[in-house]
């Protein structure tokens, strides 16, 4: 009696790329890896979109490697070497008024950029994720009254709104990132609220609700995942604007205190010699120029991911 070969849901090796383009996917895992993957090859194929992606990828290499990156501590000054122009006595980037390694300060400051980035983005959206997708579901007077508090919001500009908020809570890092999350969340709102509308009254919701499920448990685990999409390409997007307004914060003094290599900071100390030592403050310029058009061509090509009118057309 010979029994039938036991078929294994593992793929082989060879069948791998199979597994992952496959039509008729066998689970859940097996469909997000799917998706996952063709997500991946068309991130590939639009150049740019990964021309983006490899820079940001670069931002988080150097951030985690610094100390293996940079050529000499940030903070360690030298009055005999100041003003060293590019390639001048091994400094890549050349020397500031103090004498300081420009490229190291470059490096170590990829963290503090790093740091607002990341705590912005993972705190901005998700508040107004739940403003907006709240406010669109009840409606009504709770509608009224949250949309009105994004109204008072976006009449302000981002950078004066934060400067605001940065006097009254003090100059710092800290407080540069709070001012800048309690600015950054309204344009999300506004997305999650007009998500919320095209799909409150879907008969999933309505069969949903006949279940028995509570507002927050449709809120979140029938509402949330079908605004991520649009959120996380909208993320991408203000990042750009998120390093400019930390950048702008610094080079008024408001954001990171020296001696912290902040982008920012670096481009306000080195405006005085613009003229003459040029580097000073254009090589932390072209960094922030570098990293925010990354931020803007990764934005694009998620957008065309994630999209489904765009990937129908």
């Amino acid at each position: 009696m010979t029994t039938a070969p036991v078929k294994s849901n593992v793929p082989e090796k060879s069948g791998l790329k199979a597994w992952l383009t496959s039509d008729a996917p066998e689970s859940r895992g097996h469909a997000r890896a799917v998706q996952l993957y063709l997500g991946w090859l068309k991130l590939y194929e639009n150049k740019l979109a990964f021309l983006g992606f490899l820079i940001i990828l670069g931002l988080v290499l150097m951030a985690v490697f610094a100390p293996l990156l940079a050529t000499a501590e940030p903070n360690a000054q030298d009055l005999s070497k100041r003003l060293l122009s590019p390639g001048t006595d091994g400094y890549l980037l050349g020397t500031d008024e103090l004498g300081r390694d420009i490229y190291s300060r470059l490096v170590y400051g990829s963290r503090i950029t790093l740091l607002i980035v990341g705590i912005v983005a993972f705190t901005a959206p998700v508040f107004g994720l739940l403003i907006g997708t709240v406010a669109g579901y009840l409606g009504g007077w709770v509608d009224q009254l949250l949309m009105r508090l994004v109204d008072i919001f976006l009449a302000f500009p981002k950078l004066i709104l934060a400067l605001a908020f940065v006097a009254a809570l003090g100059a710092g890092i800290e407080s540069a990132i709070i001012a800048i999350s309690l600015t950054a969340w309204p344009p999300y709102a506004r997305i999650a609220r007009a998500e919320t509308l095209t799909i409150r009254n879907a008969d999933y919701i309505s069969a949903v609700r006949l279940q028995g499920a509570g507002v927050m448990h449709i809120i979140v685990g029938h509402v949330w995942p079908l605004c991520l999409s649009s959120i996380i390409v909208r993320v991408t997007l203000d990042m750009a604007g998120i390093i400019l307004t930390a950048a702008g914060l610094g080079f008024l003094g408001l954001g990171a205190q020296p001696p912290d290599p902040e982008w920012g900071a670096m481009i306000s100390a080195g405006r005085k010699f613009v003229l003459d030592q040029w580097w000073v403050a254009a090589m932390p310029g072209m960094a922030i120029f570098i990293v925010s058009l990354g931020f803007n061509l990764l934005g694009d090509g998620l957008r065309d991911i994630l999209d489904p009118k765009k990937s129908q057309s």
